[in-house]
């Protein structure tokens, strides 16, 4: 991964994030660094004091600093923000937001020396992640705790995770892999501290699994509308395209093509008419769909922030130093809430279609709870409940993070965005909307199962032949369950439900 001025991408954090791709600074990089020095240097040899280059930080910043004390200053402000506390977070959040780091301090308006930055992508090359805290971040002046436990390592102190995943002093892992700790210089330590690079890093994350997840769950609607004996006509593409919101008309076209071929479809006015199906079923594609142009619009606005250079003060190419606020999280932080609104829904919308298939009143023909004897077995009533306590965690997490605001730092940071939070809550719900995915497919995998006589799609077919075959059981007595639960979330989560059925469909939108 070359590192340049500009470009990053969001498939260039995943890379790093997740699948530990090494690290190169460009030429390009390597000189718009060291012209930016050059800037930073010649401000700090003069009387005047300009911030964060030769003053105190936030409410301090009145303070001029003179040059003797200067690299403690930075020193310190990386030990003084290094506060998080709480659970650690996890190593692909703290890969990313290093990245993002990397990505902004080389686009040369940030002040740091080139070997600062070969520092950072030697700390990530060697798979040292430092420890980061759960808490500590208002997404004010960025995600500035989390940065700063990082900015530590770099400094060889603190603690740090080694590449065998144990945890240990940073200044020992740095000298086993022959990086020699940085000395931090005037505005160095500020640079490395103040970004929206955590909370970024995780909306990048998310925007990834979303996208799977929302493919998957266009797929267990559709198992759900076949073992309901629903109808597909409500998924033609001249309804969707009197209302032309292209989220709605691409989840109706998954739908359409996954129950292509379908005996199932197409009898709910058989033996219990039906003039229609009820909303949960009928308008899938609408619900899912409006998830999906919410996160078009999510996905624009990383861009955007991943093209930005969030620093305060920065070095402008005329050679000024200038503060501002590009810092501050709003544009990020209100994406992130947009999309676990979007994710609360998707999941309260599935677990409406998990109970009516579980409903003997309401699922045409179907036993009660899909149970094997009911009334000696349970079936797979309490999976509903897992699933509706997720669901209800879920409108929980909907709850904005960025309508909050807290002030800080002696009233000068007065409004946050809260950016970090709104990530973090994001995380859990990703977690648990794949789970009630899982829990909508093991159940209409077990439904189509029990409609004897009527052969459901090809694309169905091979789903549920992959969910076998990865360990979850089909229909028969009461068992274990939480097993069950478990493989199919794993399926889920590793984008089984895709693998299985697009050799039958083609790619789905």
């Amino acid at each position: 991964m070359v590192v340049g001025t500009s470009g990053v991408t969001a498939s260039d954090v995943l890379a790093v994030a997740r699948d530990d791709a090494r690290i190169e600074l460009s030429g390009e990089a390597v000189a718009a660094l060291a012209a930016a020095r050059e800037i930073v240097d010649a401000l700090a040899a003069k009387p005047e004091p300009v911030y964060g280059v030769s003053t105190g930080f936030g409410a301090l910043a009145t303070r001029h600093i003179s040059q003797e004390l200067r690299a403690q200053l930075q020193r310190n402000i990386v030990r003084s923000h290094a506060a998080g506390m709480g659970p650690r977070v996890e190593r692909e959040v703290v890969r990313a937001l290093m990245f993002l780091r990397l990505k902004t301090v080389c686009s040369g308006h940030t002040g740091v020396r080139p070997e600062v930055a070969q520092t950072m992508a030697d700390i990530l090359n060697a798979g040292i992640t430092p420890v980061v805290h759960e808490y500590g971040s208002l997404g004010c002046s960025g995600d500035l705790a989390p940065l700063s436990h990082c900015a530590l390592t770099l400094m060889g102190e603190g603690d740090a995770e080694g590449p065998d995943g144990t945890v240990r002093p940073a200044g020992e892992l740095l000298a086993e892999h022959g990086i020699t700790p940085v000395e931090l210089r005037e505005k160095e330590g500020l640079a490395l501290l103040n970004g929206t690079d955590g909370m970024l890093g995780m909306l990048v994350m998310a925007l990834a699994d979303l996208e799977a997840l929302y493919k998957s769950a266009d797929v267990t609607a559709a198992l759900s509308l076949e073992a309901l004996l629903g109808t597909d006509k409500v998924l033609a593409p001249e309804l969707h395209a009197i209302r032309p919101h292209p989220g709605q008309g691409a989840s109706a076209a998954n739908m359409l093509a996954v129950l292509k071929g379908s005996e199932l479809t197409g009898h709910h006015q058989d033996d219990a008419p039906r003039v229609q199906d009820a909303y949960s079923v009928r308008c899938a594609p609408q619900v899912a769909g409006a998830g999906r142009d919410t996160l078009a619009h999510a996905r624009t606005v990383a861009e955007r922030e991943l093209a930005s250079a969030v620093d305060n003060p920065v070095v402008l190419p005329d050679g000024r130093v200038e503060s501002n606020g590009n810092f501050h999280g709003a544009p990020v932080a209100y994406v992130l809430d947009f999309l676990a609104i979007a994710a609360a829904d998707l999941g309260s919308i599935a677990e409406r279609r998990t109970d009516r298939l579980l409903d003997k009143n309401r699922s045409h023909g179907l036993p009660p709870f899909l149970a094997d004897d009911a009334g000696v077995d349970s079936g797979l009533m309490i999976a509903q409940y897992t699933q509706a306590a997720l669901v209800s965690e879920m409108k929980r997490l909907a709850v904005p993070a960025s309508a909050d605001s807290i002030p800080s730092s002696a009233m000068q940071e007065d409004h946050v965005s809260m950016g970090w939070s709104a990530a973090r809550k994001l995380r859990t719900a990703v977690g648990n909307l794949t789970r009630i995915v899982a829990i909508e497919l093991y159940a209409a995998t077990r439904a189509i199962e029990l409609r004897e006589g009527l052969a459901p799609a090809p694309a169905t077919r091979a789903v549920i032949d992959a969910v076998r075959a990865a360990g979850v059981q089909g229909p028969g007595p009461d068992r274990f369950l939480a097993p069950d639960l478990e493989a199919a979330d794993a399926f889920v989560r590793a984008g089984g439900v895709l693998t299985a059925v697009e050799p039958v469909t083609g790619p789905l939108q």
